[in-house]
Parts: structure tokens; C-alpha cells; sequence
């Protein structure tokens, strides 16, 4: 019976024990086949809010946390670097299509960077961020760390700072000093000239008032005289038109009267030409009564003649 309970007891001990070592590999993240990648992170810049226990992602996904910050000092450059080691988890590490694990020193020469990032600006916290920038060129320090180290590079804030202090802070700020100043005479010269100017512009403006009522007034007048004239020349037009009416008949009638009388000169030009022709049989007759009368008028002219000499031939007559 004693037998029998201390096996039931050693029994219980080991079931114990093996499940306290089963909690521990489970809940503990123990992995033997896939132990944990240690690298390094070494800066030289304020890593201010960065701690022990701080998260390492990739783009965003937690792939490890911070194990360890310390400090060391090279006198010979006088410059201190401050090494950050970091742990990777096994299950969260990079890992190609294939399902295998991807070489950290591999994806150190195909460009993997460091980069310090503001976790919270309410707590002040950082964390370290990993992702691929091959245009960076590695810089590392062999000396400082035996671990795999991951380069770095310049956060956003970083960039933004030395941006900012490679600006001629002091040229903008004398720039900015003189603009103001220019501003503060132009602004005492207004204040000096512009009350003149605006009375100037009230007078200019009443002038401008007046000027326009007066060319209100003229154009009133205008217009009562041009109604006047617009009507003048209708009653012009109406007693026109009723002029018109009433010669229409004595026009009708005068180019009637005008039409018959070019028809009866026609006529006559006709019968003048037909007694005027080469055939006609009176035109003979008209040639020898004009050469009797061509006659007549000589013997009378040589009768003036005569008479006008003497002007007793109108008493006594010629003498034979």
C-alpha cells in the first residue's frame, strides 16, 4: 500500500511538473526549432522615448520588441553611440512565399532600414519601425556591436529638422524684420495721407452727384422736347400722306394728259418725216415755195437797203 502511494504520488509530481513545463513553452513563447533572432540598432541621434520592452514592427506589424538600450563612447572620435539590441520573434519575422525563414543578413543587403518613430505624442513613446529603402546607403559600426546589425535611417521628424535648420533662418528672419518695417511706414503714410484723400474723393464724389443731376435734368428736357419733335413730324407725315391722297387724281390725270400729248408729237414727228422723205410728192412743193420765199426776203432786204438810204422811196416809189 505504501508502495503503491509513493508511485501515485511521483506520479502526480511528474503530471505537475510537465504541466508547468507545457504552460511555460506554451504561454512563454518558447521556440526550439525556431529560436529568436537578436540584431542590433545602433544610432547616434536622441532616441528619446525609447525603453526596454518597446515594440519593433514592420510597416506597422510587431515582429519584436526592444531587449536592451546601452551607451558607449569612443574617445578618439569623441562621440557616443547608443546600441539598441532588439529581439525578433520567430513567428513574425519575414518569411518568403515558400513558407521559409528569410536570412536577416539577406534582407539587410536588399535594403532593410531602421527608422525611429513616434508611438504616441501624447505619452512621448517611440518605437523602432523596419521596412525596405535600398536607395539609403548602410552605414555601420562593427566596432560598437557583435550582434547582426540592421541600418538605420533618418525618421520624418529627422528629415523635417535638418530641412529645416539647412533654411537661412536668419536671412528670412531680416527679410521678414524689413517687409514688416515697410509695411509700418506704409501704414503711417496712409494713415497721414489717406484722411485728404478721402475728402478729396467726398468732394470729387458730390461733384460727380451734381453732375449727374444736372445731366438728369438736361436729359428730362431732352426728351420732352424730342416727344415734341417725334410729334411734329407725325402730324407732318399724317398731313403728308393726306396731300398725297388728294394730288393722287391730278397726277393721274396730268400723266394721262402727258401720256396723249408725247403720243400726238409722235404723230406729228411721224408726218413730218413722211413729208420730209426723198418720195414724198409734196416735198417739191415745199423746197420751191421755200426758194420763192428765200426770194421774196432778198428782194426785200435790197428794199431796206434802199429805203434806208433814201427814205423817200416810201413816198415817191422807185423810178424806173
Amino acid at each position: 500500500m505504501r508502495a503503491d502511494r509513493q508511485t501515485a504520488v511521483g506520479a502526480f509530481v511528474l503530471g505537475g511538473l510537465v504541466l508547468v513545463l507545457s504552460a511555460i513553452v506554451l504561454f512563454g513563447k518558447f521556440n526550439f526549432l525556431h529560436p529568436s533572432i537578436r540584431a542590433a540598432v545602433v544610432f547616434q541621434d536622441s532616441i528619446a522615448g525609447l525603453s526596454v520592452g518597446a515594440p519593433v514592427t514592420f510597416r506597422g506589424v510587431p515582429v519584436g520588441a526592444v531587449e536592451s538600450i546601452g551607451i558607449q563612447f569612443d574617445p578618439k572620435s569623441n562621440t557616443a553611440y547608443i546600441p539598441v539590441t532588439v529581439r525578433l520573434e520567430p513567428g513574425r519575422t519575414l518569411i518568403s512565399r515558400k513558407g521559409d525563414m528569410v536570412d536577416l543578413k539577406d534582407l539587410i543587403t536588399r535594403g532593410l532600414r531602421a527608422e525611429l518613430k513616434v508611438q504616441s505624442f501624447v505619452t512621448g513613446q517611440s518605437q523602432i519601425d523596419l521596412d525596405f529603402d535600398p536607395g539609403s546607403a548602410p552605414i555601420l559600426y562593427p566596432d560598437v556591436t557583435d550582434l547582426p546589425e540592421i541600418p538605420t535611417r533618418q525618421s520624418s521628424l529627422q528629415r523635417a529638422a535638418e530641412q529645416l535648420s539647412q533654411l537661412p533662418l536668419r536671412e528670412l528672419a531680416e527679410h521678414t524684420n524689413a517687409t514688416l518695417q515697410s509695411l509700418r511706414a506704409l501704414s503711417d503714410k496712409l494713415d497721414k495721407d489717406l484722411p485728404p484723400l478721402v475728402e478729396s474723393l467726398k468732394a470729387t464724389s458730390d461733384k460727380a452727384a451734381q453732375t449727374v443731376d444736372a445731366a438728369t435734368q438736361a436729359i428730362r428736357e431732352l426728351q420732352g422736347r424730342l416727344d415734341t419733335t417725334l410729334s411734329d413730324i407725325s402730324q407732318f407725315a399724317v398731313s403728308g400722306d393726306r396731300q398725297l391722297d388728294q394730288r393722287g387724281a391730278d397726277l393721274h390725270t396730268l400723266l394721262t394728259a402727258s401720256n396723249q400729248t408725247m403720243l400726238q408729237v409722235r404723230d406729228l414727228l411721224g408726218d413730218l418725216k413722211g413729208l420730209t422723205s426723198d418720195r414724198a410728192a409734196s416735198r417739191a412743193n415745199i423746197e420751191s415755195t421755200l426758194r420763192d420765199l428765200a426770194a421774196a426776203a432778198a428782194s426785200l432786204r435790197g428794199f431796206a437797203n434802199d429805203v434806208e438810204h433814201n427814205p423817200q422811196l416810201l413816198l415817191t416809189g422807185r423810178r424806173p
